[in-house]
Protein backbone atom coordinates (compact mmCIF):
# COMPACT_ATOMS: atom_id res chain seq x y z
CA UNK A 1 0.00 0.00 0.00
CA UNK A 2 3.01 2.44 0.70
CA UNK A 3 3.62 1.84 -3.12
CA UNK A 4 0.20 3.57 -4.37
CA UNK A 5 1.40 6.70 -2.32
CA UNK A 6 4.24 7.53 -3.89
CA UNK A 7 4.16 9.75 -6.95
CA UNK A 8 3.87 8.33 -10.55
CA UNK A 9 6.06 8.31 -13.34
CA UNK A 10 6.01 6.89 -16.71
CA UNK A 11 8.53 4.94 -18.91
CA UNK A 12 8.13 4.82 -23.31
CA UNK A 13 10.27 2.54 -24.47
CA UNK A 14 11.53 0.79 -21.77
CA UNK A 15 14.81 -1.70 -22.83
CA UNK A 16 17.94 -1.53 -22.11
CA UNK A 17 18.75 1.44 -20.55
CA UNK A 18 14.93 1.59 -19.11
CA UNK A 19 15.72 -1.23 -17.26
CA UNK A 20 19.05 0.52 -15.40
CA UNK A 21 16.60 3.43 -14.76
CA UNK A 22 14.18 1.35 -12.64
CA UNK A 23 15.98 0.65 -9.96
CA UNK A 24 17.13 4.52 -9.71
CA UNK A 25 13.70 5.27 -9.58
CA UNK A 26 11.82 2.83 -7.83
CA UNK A 27 12.66 4.22 -4.42
CA UNK A 28 10.77 7.02 -4.80
CA UNK A 29 8.08 6.53 -7.68
CA UNK A 30 5.65 4.47 -8.32
CA UNK A 31 6.96 3.35 -12.45
CA UNK A 32 4.25 2.74 -15.23
CA UNK A 33 6.57 1.16 -18.35
CA UNK A 34 4.96 1.00 -21.67
CA UNK A 35 5.35 -1.55 -23.63
CA UNK A 36 3.79 -2.48 -27.26
CA UNK A 37 4.47 -6.13 -26.28
CA UNK A 38 2.35 -7.89 -23.99
CA UNK A 39 5.10 -10.80 -23.47
CA UNK A 40 7.12 -8.25 -22.23
CA UNK A 41 4.99 -7.81 -18.99
CA UNK A 42 6.19 -10.54 -16.83
CA UNK A 43 9.36 -9.24 -17.03
CA UNK A 44 8.84 -5.01 -15.96
CA UNK A 45 6.46 -6.56 -13.01
CA UNK A 46 9.70 -8.26 -12.26
CA UNK A 47 12.02 -5.50 -12.26
CA UNK A 48 9.39 -3.56 -10.14
CA UNK A 49 7.59 -1.63 -12.75
CA UNK A 50 3.72 -1.31 -13.44
CA UNK A 51 3.02 -2.54 -17.00
CA UNK A 52 0.81 -0.78 -19.12
CA UNK A 53 0.00 -1.99 -22.57
CA UNK A 54 -0.31 0.88 -25.33
CA UNK A 55 1.65 1.59 -28.94
CA UNK A 56 3.14 4.88 -29.88
CA UNK A 57 2.48 3.52 -33.22
CA UNK A 58 -1.08 3.04 -32.69
CA UNK A 59 -2.75 6.38 -31.23
CA UNK A 60 -6.41 5.21 -30.36
CA UNK A 61 -4.64 2.92 -27.51
CA UNK A 62 -2.50 6.11 -25.77
CA UNK A 63 -5.60 8.01 -24.19
CA UNK A 64 -5.69 6.20 -21.45
CA UNK A 65 -1.81 7.07 -20.87
CA UNK A 66 -2.77 10.92 -20.80
CA UNK A 67 -2.86 11.22 -17.12
CA UNK A 68 -1.78 8.55 -15.64
CA UNK A 69 1.41 10.28 -14.40
CA UNK A 70 2.56 13.72 -14.13
CA UNK A 71 6.45 12.78 -15.02
CA UNK A 72 7.74 11.02 -18.15
CA UNK A 73 10.75 9.92 -19.37
CA UNK A 74 10.76 8.97 -23.20
CA UNK A 75 12.78 6.60 -24.12
CA UNK A 76 10.95 5.25 -27.45
CA UNK A 77 13.22 5.85 -30.82
CA UNK A 78 10.74 6.88 -33.91
CA UNK A 79 9.75 5.01 -36.39
CA UNK A 80 11.79 3.63 -39.50
CA UNK A 81 11.43 5.45 -42.08
CA UNK A 82 9.49 9.08 -42.72
CA UNK A 83 10.30 12.67 -42.35
CA UNK A 84 8.79 12.88 -39.08
CA UNK A 85 8.79 11.17 -36.00
CA UNK A 86 5.37 9.98 -35.98
CA UNK A 87 5.60 8.03 -32.53
CA UNK A 88 6.87 11.35 -30.72
CA UNK A 89 3.93 13.53 -32.58
CA UNK A 90 1.26 10.78 -30.99
CA UNK A 91 2.55 11.23 -27.62
CA UNK A 92 2.80 15.09 -27.93
CA UNK A 93 -1.25 14.75 -28.74
CA UNK A 94 -2.28 13.36 -25.53
CA UNK A 95 0.51 14.53 -22.61
CA UNK A 96 -1.23 17.29 -20.55
CA UNK A 97 -0.74 20.60 -19.65
CA UNK A 98 2.37 20.86 -16.85
CA UNK A 99 4.24 17.26 -17.74
CA UNK A 100 7.55 16.96 -16.49
CA UNK A 101 9.31 15.26 -19.31
CA UNK A 102 12.53 13.82 -20.12
CA UNK A 103 13.67 12.88 -23.69
CA UNK A 104 16.47 10.42 -24.59
CA UNK A 105 17.39 12.15 -28.35
CA UNK A 106 20.88 11.44 -30.58
CA UNK A 107 24.11 13.62 -31.16
CA UNK A 108 23.20 12.47 -34.45
CA UNK A 109 21.57 15.77 -34.47
CA UNK A 110 24.39 18.03 -35.57
CA UNK A 111 25.76 15.79 -38.73
CA UNK A 112 29.14 15.98 -39.25
CA UNK A 113 31.08 18.79 -37.53
CA UNK A 114 34.77 18.17 -38.80
CA UNK A 115 36.13 17.03 -35.11
CA UNK A 116 34.66 20.22 -33.87
CA UNK A 117 34.28 20.71 -30.25
CA UNK A 118 31.03 22.61 -29.02
CA UNK A 119 28.27 22.67 -26.89
CA UNK A 120 24.41 22.82 -26.35
CA UNK A 121 24.44 25.87 -28.45
CA UNK A 122 26.27 24.01 -31.74
CA UNK A 123 23.12 24.21 -34.45
CA UNK A 124 21.67 20.70 -35.81
CA UNK A 125 22.56 20.10 -39.28
CA UNK A 126 21.07 16.38 -39.52
CA UNK A 127 22.51 14.58 -42.27
CA UNK A 128 20.52 11.03 -42.54
CA UNK A 129 16.88 10.08 -41.85
CA UNK A 130 17.30 8.86 -38.72
CA UNK A 131 18.73 11.95 -37.10
CA UNK A 132 16.47 14.17 -39.24
CA UNK A 133 13.18 12.10 -37.10
CA UNK A 134 15.00 13.38 -34.26
CA UNK A 135 15.18 16.57 -35.15
CA UNK A 136 11.12 16.50 -35.44
CA UNK A 137 10.85 15.12 -32.21
CA UNK A 138 12.62 17.15 -29.93
CA UNK A 139 11.20 19.92 -31.98
CA UNK A 140 7.17 18.71 -31.60
CA UNK A 141 8.09 18.47 -27.80
CA UNK A 142 10.34 22.08 -27.53
CA UNK A 143 6.70 23.44 -29.07
CA UNK A 144 4.36 21.42 -27.34
CA UNK A 145 6.54 22.50 -24.12
CA UNK A 146 6.05 26.11 -24.62
CA UNK A 147 2.52 25.89 -25.26
CA UNK A 148 1.55 23.76 -22.44
CA UNK A 149 3.33 25.20 -19.45
CA UNK A 150 5.27 22.14 -19.28
CA UNK A 151 8.82 21.42 -18.33
CA UNK A 152 11.18 19.66 -20.72
CA UNK A 153 14.74 18.24 -20.63
CA UNK A 154 16.36 16.72 -23.54
CA UNK A 155 19.50 14.72 -23.55
CA UNK A 156 21.24 14.27 -26.42
CA UNK A 157 22.60 10.71 -26.44
CA UNK A 158 25.63 9.24 -27.99
CA UNK A 159 27.33 5.20 -28.75
CA UNK A 160 25.92 3.65 -25.09
CA UNK A 161 28.38 0.92 -24.03
CA UNK A 162 28.44 -1.09 -21.24
CA UNK A 163 29.45 -4.59 -20.76
CA UNK A 164 27.58 -6.08 -22.71
CA UNK A 165 27.49 -3.61 -25.25
CA UNK A 166 30.68 -3.41 -26.56
CA UNK A 167 31.67 -4.17 -30.65
CA UNK A 168 32.83 -7.46 -30.23
CA UNK A 169 30.72 -9.34 -33.03
CA UNK A 170 32.39 -6.38 -35.35
CA UNK A 171 35.91 -7.25 -34.02
CA UNK A 172 35.11 -11.03 -34.38
CA UNK A 173 34.34 -10.57 -37.96
CA UNK A 174 37.36 -8.14 -38.68
CA UNK A 175 35.33 -5.30 -40.01
CA UNK A 176 37.75 -2.80 -41.29
CA UNK A 177 37.95 0.70 -39.42
CA UNK A 178 39.10 3.72 -41.31
CA UNK A 179 42.90 4.88 -41.24
CA UNK A 180 43.94 7.93 -39.05
CA UNK A 181 44.14 10.35 -41.91
CA UNK A 182 39.97 9.50 -42.62
CA UNK A 183 38.72 8.81 -39.31
CA UNK A 184 35.89 10.54 -36.92
CA UNK A 185 35.69 11.61 -33.69
CA UNK A 186 33.09 9.78 -31.42
CA UNK A 187 31.59 10.42 -28.57
CA UNK A 188 30.46 7.84 -25.53
CA UNK A 189 28.29 6.93 -22.74
CA UNK A 190 28.00 4.20 -20.21
CA UNK A 191 24.45 2.89 -20.31
CA UNK A 192 24.45 3.26 -16.02
CA UNK A 193 25.43 6.84 -16.65
CA UNK A 194 23.12 7.61 -18.78
CA UNK A 195 20.20 6.11 -16.85
CA UNK A 196 21.53 8.31 -14.22
CA UNK A 197 22.33 11.74 -16.20
CA UNK A 198 17.97 10.85 -16.98
CA UNK A 199 16.91 10.81 -13.23
CA UNK A 200 19.15 14.14 -12.98
CA UNK A 201 17.41 15.43 -15.53
CA UNK A 202 14.50 14.77 -13.50
CA UNK A 203 15.31 16.59 -10.51
CA UNK A 204 17.41 19.49 -11.33
CA UNK A 205 16.80 19.83 -15.35
CA UNK A 206 15.54 23.48 -16.53
CA UNK A 207 12.70 23.89 -18.49
CA UNK A 208 13.41 23.28 -22.48
CA UNK A 209 16.65 22.97 -21.86
CA UNK A 210 19.36 20.51 -23.81
CA UNK A 211 22.26 18.42 -22.59
CA UNK A 212 24.47 16.62 -23.93
CA UNK A 213 24.85 13.07 -21.78
CA UNK A 214 28.27 12.37 -23.05
CA UNK A 215 31.15 11.09 -21.31
CA UNK A 216 34.88 12.32 -21.31
CA UNK A 217 36.11 9.95 -23.79
CA UNK A 218 38.36 11.43 -26.80
CA UNK A 219 38.94 8.90 -29.35
CA UNK A 220 38.78 8.48 -32.85
CA UNK A 221 36.29 5.49 -33.84
CA UNK A 222 39.20 3.16 -34.91
CA UNK A 223 41.35 3.23 -31.84
CA UNK A 224 38.05 2.91 -29.80
CA UNK A 225 37.97 0.04 -31.82
CA UNK A 226 41.61 -0.94 -30.80
CA UNK A 227 41.24 -0.35 -27.10
CA UNK A 228 38.61 -3.23 -26.64
CA UNK A 229 40.01 -5.55 -29.21
CA UNK A 230 43.38 -4.83 -26.61
CA UNK A 231 41.45 -4.91 -23.65
CA UNK A 232 39.29 -8.59 -24.60
CA UNK A 233 42.13 -10.28 -26.10
CA UNK A 234 40.99 -9.47 -29.81
CA UNK A 235 42.60 -8.58 -33.28
CA UNK A 236 42.15 -4.79 -34.02
CA UNK A 237 40.60 -4.50 -36.84
CA UNK A 238 42.48 -3.60 -40.06
CA UNK A 239 42.79 0.08 -41.37
CA UNK A 240 41.16 1.26 -44.90
CA UNK A 241 41.06 4.54 -46.47
CA UNK A 242 37.64 5.96 -47.21
CA UNK A 243 37.10 5.16 -50.40
CA UNK A 244 37.96 1.07 -50.03
CA UNK A 245 35.88 1.03 -46.93
CA UNK A 246 32.46 2.36 -48.33
CA UNK A 247 33.30 -1.18 -50.35
CA UNK A 248 33.23 -3.20 -46.85
CA UNK A 249 30.64 -1.60 -44.57
CA UNK A 250 26.83 -1.33 -44.70
CA UNK A 251 24.93 2.28 -45.83
CA UNK A 252 24.21 2.88 -42.00
CA UNK A 253 27.65 2.10 -40.63
CA UNK A 254 29.19 3.99 -43.15
CA UNK A 255 26.75 6.71 -42.22
CA UNK A 256 28.54 6.55 -38.85
CA UNK A 257 31.69 6.65 -39.68
CA UNK A 258 30.98 10.37 -41.77
CA UNK A 259 30.17 12.52 -38.63
CA UNK A 260 33.06 13.55 -36.44
CA UNK A 261 32.42 16.18 -33.53
CA UNK A 262 33.68 16.50 -29.84
CA UNK A 263 30.94 17.38 -27.17
CA UNK A 264 31.38 19.52 -24.24
CA UNK A 265 29.62 17.97 -21.07
CA UNK A 266 29.88 20.68 -18.69
CA UNK A 267 26.08 21.09 -18.41
CA UNK A 268 25.70 17.57 -17.38
CA UNK A 269 28.04 17.88 -14.62
CA UNK A 270 27.47 21.54 -13.29
CA UNK A 271 23.76 21.93 -14.44
CA UNK A 272 22.69 18.53 -13.41
CA UNK A 273 25.52 17.25 -10.66
CA UNK A 274 26.12 14.46 -12.56
CA UNK A 275 29.52 12.53 -11.60
CA UNK A 276 30.02 9.87 -14.18
CA UNK A 277 30.59 6.62 -12.87
CA UNK A 278 32.24 5.79 -16.08
CA UNK A 279 34.33 8.99 -17.24
CA UNK A 280 36.01 7.25 -20.14
CA UNK A 281 35.45 4.20 -22.45
CA UNK A 282 38.98 3.25 -21.08
CA UNK A 283 37.52 3.38 -17.15
CA UNK A 284 35.02 0.51 -18.29
CA UNK A 285 37.45 -1.56 -20.09
CA UNK A 286 40.27 -1.08 -17.32
CA UNK A 287 37.48 -2.90 -14.74
CA UNK A 288 38.34 -6.88 -14.08
CA UNK A 289 34.98 -7.83 -15.07
CA UNK A 290 35.61 -7.34 -19.01
CA UNK A 291 36.51 -11.22 -20.11
CA UNK A 292 38.06 -12.52 -23.16
CA UNK A 293 34.82 -13.51 -25.31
Amino acid sequence: MKKLGLPRVLILGCGDVGLRLLPLLLPRYRVLAVTSNPQRCAELRAAGAVPIVADLDRPHTLGRLARLAPTVVHLAPPQSAGQYDRRTRNLAAILPEGTRLVYISTTGVYGDCGGERFDETHPVRPQNARAVRRVDAENVLRSWARRCGARLSILRVPGIYATDRLPVERLQKGTPALVAADDVYTNHIHADDLARAAVAALWRGSPNRIYHAVDDTELKMADYFDAVADAMGLSRPPRLPRAELERSVSPMMLSFMSESRRLDNRRLKQELGLRLDYPSVQALLAKREIKSP
